[in-house]
């Protein structure tokens, strides 16, 4: 028997238990206070209700919305320590009060790992289970199998119905047939290829299920429009596909990825580059009396032209703005291959990304002429323009950095920073940085 709709309920509860004995076990004399308990407990749900925390769909997995827990523990760290000021309590030692949030959270964070292992481990010996069917067979149907064959989300797949015969396993027989089964063996879902009803047949099939306490999933006609950041909006009752719905564009994200980017933009320049530019500049007086810095145009978020700062790495030539770095290119200095080798010379980027020219995480700004080439020879490539470059990328962690020998490289580029433009997410950008740092240790093999 399902109770399924008990998950939100016992979660919000042991969630509560964990916080409310976390802090009456260590600040009791604080704890035991009627406005404390409520606005500790207050603070919580507010902060889940505001991110939309607790709901959660049947295909979701512990990566899924992995960003969620770590916006909820931020805001609940902001409301903990508020209420030390706007109850004039003494707050204490601060250490103190870190490693009891770090306790707190330590604890949540392996609930969440024990609820989802054992709700994938239940679903794969057929609990929680909901049985499907499908209308209609096109080469949506073969995608949508691979959804519902993973064990651990808790479909079961029963077959589908088709006016066209087949000898597939799978094949339950011509759609005015369906009706039958679906009252015969229980069927709590169906997934409605709209292509191959006719609207008659489909207004018939809703109101079945309406009647039926079947839920019923319709899958749009394929006109092969179709992208990863579609989303359906309603205009006036009227569905609407919005082909490019794209996550930075909430004001959420742009907000935390913005204070993202000059929190750590800060950190480099003050940690490093207030140090390291001098030490640069003296050694690079041995190879020539340029400039420090060297600038160049780039295209950036919406093709809006800015200049793109980095370590002087190769001699000042007539080609500089159209003629792309090569392996083992004469103009690069001595010093400059150093600095090539190891990144360091994309370190002054970050004044970009302080002046909100580029970003910490994005597709890698190309030189104008580049655009200008590459916008009409790749598919989709002004899509990465939808968002501002970055100073590391998806991309250039997959390998396809540098220098551009093949047509498949500019390709496979574009498609993964189409990708990071369509998927983004802080925990994403985190694990982009993570990589970049560790492929700038153990060298690579672009990086000249």
């Amino acid at each position: 028997m399902k109770r399924s709709e008990l998950i939100v309920p016992v979660t919000i509860l042991i969630h509560l238990l964990l916080i409310n004995g976390f802090l009456a076990w260590f600040i009791p004399e604080l704890y035991f206070n009627l406005y404390s308990i409520l606005f500790f407990n207050a603070t919580w749900l507010l902060s889940a209700y505001a991110i939309d925390y607790y709901p959660t769909s049947r295909k979701e997995r512990f990566f899924t919305n992995f960003h969620k827990p770590i916006q909820l523990y931020i805001l609940f760290t902001l409301g903990y320590f508020a209420w030390f000021s706007l109850s004039d309590t003494p707050l204490g030692s601060a250490q103190y009060h870190a490693y009891l949030l770090l306790g707190l959270f330590g604890s949540l964070f392996a609930y969440r790992i024990l609820f989802y292992y054992t709700r994938a481990k239940y679903r794969e010996v057929g609990g929680n289970a909901v049985k499907v069917v499908v209308i209609g067979r096109d080469r949506n149907l073969k995608k949508i199998r691979k959804v519902f064959d993973e064990p651990d989300l808790g479909y079961r797949y029963l077959g589908y119905f088709d006016n066209s015969h087949s000898k597939s396993p799978t094949y339950l027989g011509k759609v005015e047939e369906a009706f039958a089964y679906f009252k015969n063996n229980q069927v709590e879902q169906i997934f409605c290829i709209a292509s191959r009803l006719s609207q008659p047949q489909l207004f018939n099939l809703m109101a079945f299920a309406d009647n039926n306490l079947i839920k019923l999933k319709i899958i749009p006609d394929n006109k092969e429009i179709f992208t990863r950041a579609m989303k359906i909006e309603l205009y006036d009752n009227v569905p609407v596909l919005n082909l490019r719905e794209l996550p930075l564009e909430t004001p959420y994200a742009k907000v935390v990825k913005r204070i993202f980017d000059v929190v750590f933009a800060l950190i480099v320049i003050v940690g490093f580059l207030s140090w390291l530019s001098p030490i640069v500049y003296l050694l690079q007086r041995f190879d020539s009396n340029e400039p420090l810095f060297f600038k160049q145009k780039r295209h950036g978020v919406n093709r809006k032209v800015f200049w793109c700062y980095k370590f002087r790495s190769m001699a000042t030539t007539a080609d500089a703005d159209t003629k792309m770095m090569t392996k083992n290119d004469k103009r690069v200095t001595k010093l400059g291959r150093i600095l090539r080798k190891t990144s360091i010379d994309e370190l002054p980027q970050f004044y970009n990304v302080l002046l909100g020219n580029m970003s910490v995480v994005g597709p890698r700004p190309h030189m104008e002429v580049h655009t200008e080439k590459y916008q009409v020879s790749v598919d989709k490539y002004l899509v990465r323009h939808f968002v501002k470059p970055g100073i590391t990328g998806l991309a250039q962690i997959k390998g396809y950095r540098g220098e551009i020998v093949e047509q498949s490289d500019i390709i496979n580029r574009t498609r993964l920073d189409v990708f990071y433009v369509e998927k983004w997410s802080l925990w994403l950008d985190v694990k982009i940085i993570i990589k970049t740092v560790l492929n700038a240790v153990q060298g690579e093999e672009k990086a000249y």
